[in-house]
């Protein structure tokens, strides 16, 4: 199976000088304004930076590159779409919160940017696991009702890709009559789907082509397959699986340590600033318990995968790091490929030298899986 790398966009520069302009708590986006160890430097949203980043992904070898969401996020549509027509083969993974935009009109506008940019485009599905980031939109439902609500949503949103006809639809949340779109994708828009809690797992083993994982250390993530799989099974489904973490590469382990003892201390000393700046609370949050619980264990798991940003931040998001040279971190990637991860989603502490320079993990994970491939295929000798 071909291995998808996913990178990350952001609309504002990170600087790691400590000299940024300073961003209202009002205004500030946790994913793509801040870094454990930059500032967001100058406009939230700036295109020329957008274009070098999402460029920049593209010469590497990425695929995709990640659109994320948070209450206070320039809008991902329209993001998504200055990044397709500034690259020429990058996709964008748009993540979208079911529940503040209809059904129908969210798949009627992921259809139409694929009709732009066939083929581009897939959907990456948040819940939403923080209560006070989903009600600074208004939405007030507890997280069980918020994944019944996705549940009916991604009903709806195929009916409305797939349907030749006008379409009804009576569900717990979505109520629809004569459904219908103009606009439907040529091929099936791949949907993404995160979250680490029963009714996750649950909810996304009915929808997910794609389940979504952390960093979490090689048995972990092997659990978590197991138990995707036996959730998807009973409607027929065989999703792929993708872990997302952030590597650490060097020309020798040594460097790469001693520039992850770097980010640690610049982390340490932005701890307080980062938790008020992503201003989120990971609390409830079962993938973020599941990091913590690792980082309790220890700092190292398996060869190379590094706890201590989690520890530091409180798992606020993807926050484990794969230490080592460019070939040993190549390697910790492989040995997720493995275990029936085909999705890698890497990305940096300073997201536009770190997007130039995973170009050549790419190319050693790529590398070594197309001679496994050739391998494989190889006649036998009589």
């Amino acid at each position: 199976m071909p291995i998808e790398f996913i990178g990350i966009a952001a609309t504002q520069e990170i600087s790691e000088s400590g000299s940024a302009t300073p961003v209202p708590a009002a205004a500030r986006d946790g994913v793509s304004t801040q870094t454990e160890t930059g500032h967001a430097a100058g406009p939230v949203v700036q295109p020329g930076y957008l274009r070098e980043l999402a460029r920049a992904h593209e010469e590497s070898g990425f695929d995709r590159v990640l659109v994320a969401h948070s209450s206070a996020s320039p809008d991902g549509f329209t993001v998504a779409d200055q990044i397709l027509t500034h690259t020429d083969r990058l996709g964008v993974l748009l993540a979208h919160r079911p529940g503040f935009v209809s059904p129908t009109l969210a798949a009627r506008k992921f259809a139409t940017l694929d009709a732009f940019h066939p083929g581009r485009i897939a959907l990456h599905v948040i819940t939403g696991g923080d209560d006070a980031d989903q009600a600074r939109d208004g939405d007030f439902s507890d997280k069980p009702t918020r994944y019944r609500r996705t549940d009916d949503f991604l009903d709806v949103v195929r009916k409305e890709w797939n349907s030749t006809r006008p379409f009804d639809h009576d569900g717990e949340f979505y109520r629809v009559r004569a459904g219908f779109s103009a606009v439907r994708p040529t091929a099936p828009i791949p949907v993404y789907f995160g979250g680490a809690s029963e009714d996750a797992v649950r909810v996304g083993g009915r929808h997910a082509d794609v389940y979504a994982f952390w960093g979490e250390p090689l048995a972990g993530i092997a659990e978590r397959i197991r138990e995707v799989r036996a959730a998807a099974a009973p409607y027929g489904r065989d999703p792929r699986f993708s872990v997302s973490l952030r590597p650490i590469p060097a020309a020798t382990e040594a460097e790469a340590w001693q520039r992850a003892r770097e980010i640690l201390r610049l982390t340490k000393e932005r701890a307080g600033e980062i938790r008020k700046a992503f201003n989120l609370d990971h609390a409830e949050q079962r993938g973020s318990q599941r990091l913590l619980e690792y980082a309790a264990q220890g700092e190292i798991h398996d060869k190379r995968l590094w706890t201590e940003i989690a520890r530091t931040t409180g798992a606020a998001g993807n926050s484990t790091a794969l230490v080592g040279s460019y070939e040993q971190v190549a390697e910790s990637l492989l040995d997720y490929v493995a275990l029936g991860v085909s999705t890698l989603l890497i990305r940096g502490f300073a997201p536009l030298a770190d997007a130039r320079d995973y170009g050549t993990l790419i190319s050693l994970v790529r590398a070594e899986v197309a001679e496994s491939a050739e391998a494989e295929e190889a006649p036998v000798p009589a």
